[in-house]
């Protein structure tokens, strides 16, 4: 029996209910299908970077890091941004380490965010951005990328920014439409927040997955961006270790101050033998250098165990996802065909409608290739044997 509480509750988030990855990821399980749905690999991180976490345990460092995260992490951060991006960061007030991006995320919206501020981004999008924003009194304005190419419309944008615009939210690369920014793409950007007091929080957890030799153009490539910027990533999305919740943010220290105060009240420090784990671990490049060429393999493999299958795969640029459209052949809802996927033909797969406030159905799933060779050929089998 559970337990009944006394207690009226009046909901800050009265239409929020369980994501939509949980759903399909526990119909997944009931289903026993190849999961081609949850953003996290199925296969192993580096042993280097497990040994590097556990000799920091049996050399004694469990206890509180500090608040903003261990100096070496944050020095060695600093030094790959530069080097990748050539803009500079102080380690000791322009750089924080979080409880992954998620908190980053979180972090600052409510740092930045007063009620009755309005924060834009672009749709489809990462479903915690709008769920944030309300919770701290601000509005949600969602712009929806152009399909089939999902680039923003910068008239729209334009438009769409108002004395009460505080914060535009970018993602790149993508999630879920696997596309990414240009130079063209910031300059535009730069151009419509120049002279406001608007802060572009950067959402680039993909930063180190790109394809066919795209550049990363996050906003540490742009100095004038950078400067009204809080850039999130995270270690668990480049490392393959999505579980053990560990990111940073990089902004300018005016912005960072604000920052902080708002994550010592959250959690105070980030785990310290992983920070000690990766501060090791980041001073060997190739660990994150390689990551494009290792999940553009993958990618290229499913375009192949694919060519057969009814659904039509649209152009990746970036991380670890695609998008497959149906709409020639069905006029179904996408979750309805997700579902009927799931328990007809046991694959799983994410409806795009979900990452769009209203609902808006393009006839399109997302698929994660971050997967095994044997749940990728399993998962493009069943994709392929699909018949109406």
């Amino acid at each position: 029996m559970s337990l009944k509480t006394p207690v009226a509750v009046t909901s800050k988030l009265p239409d929020v209910g369980t994501t939509i990855f949980s759903v399909i990821g526990q119909l997944s399980a009931q289903h026993q299908a190849i999961n081609l749905s949850q953003g996290a690999p199925n296969f192993p991180c580096d042993p280097l970077l497990v040994e590097s976490v556990s000799q920091a345990m049996r050399d004694g460092h469990n206890q509180y890091a500090s608040m903003t995260g261990l100096p070496a992490l944050r020095e060695v951060l600093a030094s790959k941004v530069e080097s990748l991006y050539g803009q500079k960061y102080d380690p000791a007030s322009e750089v924080l380490i979080t409880g992954s991006a998620s908190q980053g995320i979180y972090m600052a919206i409510s740092a930045l965010v007063h009620p009755g501020d309005e924060v834009i981004f672009f749709e489809p999008a990462f479903d915690s951005y709008a769920p944030v924003v309300r919770l701290q009194g601000g509005k949600p304005i969602g712009l929806k990328l152009q399909v089939p190419a999902f680039a923003i419309d910068w008239q729209q944008l334009r438009a769409a920014i108002t004395p009460r615009t505080r914060m535009i939210i970018i993602n790149t690369p993508h999630n879920p439409s696997a596309q990414v920014l240009t130079p063209d793409d910031l300059n535009q950007l730069a151009a419509l927040t120049r002279n406001t007091d608007i802060v572009v929080l950067s959402d680039e957890v993909y930063e180190h997955i790109l394809f066919d030799g795209r550049p990363h153009c996050g906003m540490a490539t742009h100095p004038e961006l950078a400067a009204r910027s809080v850039i999130v990533s995270s270690f668990g999305k480049t490392f393959h270790v999505t579980g053990w919740r560990v990111g940073y943010c990089l902004a300018p220290a005016e912005l960072m101050t604000e920052l902080v105060k708002v994550h010592q009240f959250m959690m105070y420090a980030a785990d310290t033998p992983m920070q000690v784990g990766f501060a090791h671990y980041l001073q060997t490049p190739q660990h994150y250098l390689s990551l494009s060429s290792f999940y553009q393999q993958k990618r290229d493999r499913l375009i192949a165990l694919m060519q057969d299958s009814p659904f039509k795969l649209l152009p990746c640029a970036g991380s670890f996802f695609m998008l497959a459209s149906y709409g020639h052949f069905s006029d179904e809802p996408d979750s309805e065909m997700v579902k009927r996927l799931i328990v007809d033909h046991g694959v799983a797969t994410i409806p795009l409608s979900a990452f769009y406030m209203d609902g808006t159905d393009n006839k399109l799933i997302r698929l994660s290739f971050a997967k095994d060779e044997a749940t990728l050929e399993a998962g493009a089998a069943a994709l392929s044997a699909f018949r109406q």
